[in-house]
């Protein structure tokens, strides 16, 4: 072949973009139906179309791109589908903050002239996570791009709407829901996020009605809901207020007369045993009231400020008014007390506005009949989590379900497809618009509110390959292989989708769940921007490249764990794309003449090792991946690469390059490099897809890209046990004589001296037939011996495999001056370690420091004992 023109200094920049244009201009993410192929199929969890490239995403669909390009690779038919959310909230906030600034509200433009800026928003913006996607070098099939709110998955939530309605599944109430005043919509319990935050435990009395010197005192972090309290429960086993139950208190400041009722949910032991009914503005309040036919009474509006039922603090701001009701409490005498105290306070997951639960009429979804199928899915078999630890977080869940709240105020959205009569008050649920009432002919009004956004989302696994139509991909491609999704959305999402898959496709939507963790910062803290620890993916891409940043990603990650992002382990995937660049372009300068075909020498012991290592390499990382182990897969790629290929092999094979020996041997070490380096390339692509393609291009080989290349198999041929063996000894032996020369300051220019001593004949032979690789490697002059009368003077030894080594240090270092640099030097560190461990017995700084900087001095401890230790067994050596 040729000689290449190979850059000496690998630049992902010019690399990256050039290869992702050619891929997607050949159409090589492409995915039809192939009957005759096995299919498998990602479908990308929907990332916001308000949404910027995160670490979240990055981790999340390098994973998806991993087992793509994988299987891709292995012959199946092989689909990722891509695709956006409309995420309701976040959408609807960024365009309002754009009508703000000119001066208008929605409300100013009115619904339709709204969801057309929102529209030509979503058109501007929309694309610029999967643009950034496509940096990140995701192969999804961009020809099927989806979105939550395309023509298609709009009819798939139409048509489950309306039969969900038509089953009773799906029905109307007033109840009790988490109200945003920010966001001005309900949102989910699992839309909650719940911090702790200081606050006050309120002590008020109760006074009973007949009788002002008895009284109930009830504790509350709330009392600006006291005015919305229409009853006391007491436990009925609570002997101190038994006497109580069924006698009338009054509420202080209102004077209302409330009624002591005996319920079960009270908990004698907590605060003070009774507890003040509001069932307007409290989740179990609401329970219990409903139990004993309590009144409603809401006294908060939706924007979060005490309305009319508030009495005098009408059109206060619930935060307010809670000063306002504490210091009448205690002008009036009823605040017995008040205690500082840790709460933990629901926040809404978009804006971070504490919520207000509120009584409000909603539309729901009836939970059980959906969850029992769910739950027997997955106790089945039938859907397996990865790890499977997170089986018992899922069932968890799905047994104490609760109807799921499905309807938000906001006009962005798919609109609930239910119409009112204004006549007759007929409700009709269609999948076209209704102008008259079917029952008396009256004028209709569809209802104003728009569904959860993870009710589209719920759908995704099917309403992506075309349902509700019967599509030859649905037929195919359904149900899909396996999700790959966080830790975090395992509730908003993954269950969703099981019970909605199991209804309406009869067949769970997935056979695996493999779940990652969070991409936390370098101390352990999740990324956010109120705390500004969060690393722009595309800023690494700039610096270090997307293969970098891919690999970084990969590389000790396990599945279900959460991983640390340090910029010292970004700079070792750096490190080894330039070792690897390197190592390549060693291997092309050296393939001038090179002919496949030629007849070369034997393999050598070092062809014989390194192909038997590459067939470990390509069993192990395949199973890994198998086993979802894919940071287990890269370490295996990463030590292959690194140290057996690079360090070992090439080393070996250089003599022989440089015409040291016979012509047949050139041509059998490069034949060798190339089939290994080819296919350790091939390994690697599904992890670092851009500088693989980069060198296997420039590499003698078949096909059109690296990414349609075959997936490398074990040929058992190759398998060399016997090579690997005397190839472990050969390196061990090799690496100490390394070592000692490195310790004692061996000039690298200075050819030493080395005694082999082994004993058994075994070993001795492998010494005795490869001299020739410890000489070259190790830069000694090999003696191979059977046995040693006296240690050589001045000699520094070690001890491997059946193997003893010394070298003679004399005439190769100045002993004196060695000696007392060792001396000077470990002074120094018990010095330091002294230091270190004064600082760790000091009471004080334990007490006083934090954790990490504690975890460090003891990390420097131990590596100061190391080395102290070290340098101890060298100077017994040269003394």
């Amino acid at each position: 072949m040729a000689e290449q023109n190979i850059p000496t200094v690998y630049n992902p920049g010019e690399v990256e973009d050039k290869w992702y244009r050619h891929w997607e201009n050949n159409k090589y993410f492409a995915a039809s139906v192939e009957k005759d192929k096995t299919p498998f199929c990602i479908i990308m969890p929907p990332p916001n179309v308000t949404g910027q490239l995160h670490m979240g995403h990055a981790l999340d669909n390098t994973l998806q791109d991993i087992l793509t390009r994988w299987r891709r690779m292995q012959g199946y038919n092989a689909l990722w589908v891509p695709g956006t959310d409309h995420a309701g909230i976040a959408t609807q906030a960024k365009v309002e903050e754009q009508l703000a600034k000119e001066g208008l509200s929605k409300y100013d433009l009115g619904r339709e002239k709204f969801l057309e800026r929102v529209w030509a928003w979503k058109e501007q913006y929309g694309n610029r996570i999967t643009t950034q996607l496509r940096r990140l070098g995701a192969s999804c099939d961009w020809d099927r791009e989806r979105f939550t709110m395309d023509a298609g998955c709009s009819r798939a939530v139409l048509e489950v709407f309306v039969r969900l309605f038509e089953q009773g599944l799906i029905y109307r109430d007033y109840y009790i829901t988490n109200w945003c005043p920010h966001c001005q919509t309900t949102i989910s319990d699992i839309e909650v996020e719940h911090q702790d935050k200081p606050g006050q435990l309120y002590y008020i009395k109760y006074p009973a009605k007949d009788n002002p010197d008895e009284y109930i005192v009830i504790a509350t972090t709330r009392p600006e809901t006291m005015l919305g309290d229409v009853a006391v429960a007491v436990n009925p086993e609570d002997e101190r207020y038994r006497h109580l139950v069924g006698k009338t208190l009054l509420l202080p400041i209102v004077g209302r007369e409330l009624p002591v009722i005996a319920d079960d949910y009270c908990d004698p032991a907590f605060g003070t045993g009774a507890v003040k009914m509001t069932p307007a503005h409290d989740p179990n309040d609401f329970e219990i009231g409903r139990r004993h036919g309590l009144p409603e009474v809401v006294v908060i509006d939706k924007y979060g400020k005490m309305n009319e039922q508030a009495g005098q603090y009408q059109g206060l701001d619930r935060w307010e008014c809670r000063k306002q009701i504490v210091r009448d409490l205690e002008k009036m005498g009823y605040l017995v007390k008040t205690e500082d105290i840790s709460h933990a306070v629901g926040h809404c997951y978009r804006c971070n506005t504490a919520i207000e639960p509120m009584l409000s009429k909603q539309w729901f979804v009836k939970m059980r009949p959906l969850a029992e199928p769910a739950i027997q899915a997955v106790k089945e078999g039938r859907i397996t989590f990865i790890p499977e630890r997170f089986t018992k977080i899922y069932l968890n869940w799905m047994e104490n379900i609760r109807d799921w709240c499905i309807s938000r105020q906001l006009w962005w959205g798919h609109r609930i497809p239910v119409y009112y009569c204004q006549d007759c008050g007929e409700i009709t649920a269609s999948l076209t618009p209704v102008n008259r009432c079917v029952k008396c002919g009256g004028q209709t009004e569809q209802d104003p509110d728009v569904l959860d956004t993870w009710f589209s989302s719920a759908l995704w696994p099917f309403s992506t390959l075309g349902w509700p139509d019967k599509t030859p991909e649905l037929e195919h491609f359904y149900p899909t292989s396996v999700l790959v999704t966080g830790r975090d959305i395992i509730f908003f999402w993954v269950a969703r989708m099981i019970f909605s898959g199991l209804r309406f496709m009869d067949q769970e939507p997935f056979k695996e769940v493999f779940i990652h963790g969070l991409v936390l910062d370098s101390l352990g803290r999740k990324m956010s921007k109120s705390l500004g620890n969060g690393v722009d993916p595309l800023d690494v891409i700039e610096s270090h490249g997307a293969d970098s940043l891919r690999f970084m990603l990969i590389t000790g990650n396990t599945p279900g764990n959460d991983l640390r992002f340090h910029f010292e382990r970004l700079d070792g995937a750096r490190n080894f794309a330039n070792k690897l660049w390197n190592a390549s372009r060693f291997v092309m300068m050296n393939l001038g003449d090179y002919d496949p075909a030629a007849q070369g020498e034997p393999y050598t012991l070092a062809d014989r090792w390194i192909l038997s290592r590459l067939q470990g390499a390509v069993s192990q990382v395949t199973d890994y991946l198998e086993r979802y182990e894919l940071g287990e897969a890269a370490r295996v790629l990463y030590d292959f690469i690194w140290s057996e290929f690079c360090d070992w092999y090439i080393e070996l094979a250089k003599p022989r390059l440089f015409g040291k020996t016979t012509p047949g041997d050139r041509i059998t070490a490069q034949q060798v490099l190339v089939q290994v380096l080819r296919q350790t390339l091939e390994l690697l692509h599904p992890f670092m897809p851009f500088i693989t393609e980069e060198i296997w291009q420039k590499l003698p080989h078949r096909g059109e890209t690296v990414m349609l290349a075959p997936w490398p198999t074990p040929d058992d041929r190759l398998h060399d046990e016997t090579a690997e063996k005397e190839m472990a000894v050969l390196i061990e032996v090799i690496t100490a004589i390394r070592r000692i020369r490195g310790e004692m300051n061996v000039p690298p220019g200075k050819k030493a001296e080395s005694l082999l001593v082994a004993g058994d004949s075994y070993y001795r032979s492998i010494l005795e037939r490869n001299t020739a690789y410890i000489q070259g490697l190790a830069n000694t002059q090999v003696q191979v011996l059977v046995a040693l009368q006296q240690k050589p003077e001045q000699s520094a030894g070690a001890v491997t495999r059946g193997v003893e080594i010394f070298v003679p240090l004399k005439g190769l270092i100045d002993l004196e001056k060695e000696l007392a640099r060792i001396n000077k030097e470990l002074k120094s560190v018990q010095g330091e370690l002294a230091r270190v461990q004064g600082k760790l017995n000091n009471q004080g700084f334990l007490a006083k420091a934090p954790a990490e900087v504690i975890e460090k001095e003891r990390a420097k401890e131990q590596e100061l004992t190391m080395k102290v230790r070290a340098l101890q067994d060298r100077l017994a050596m040269l003394s």
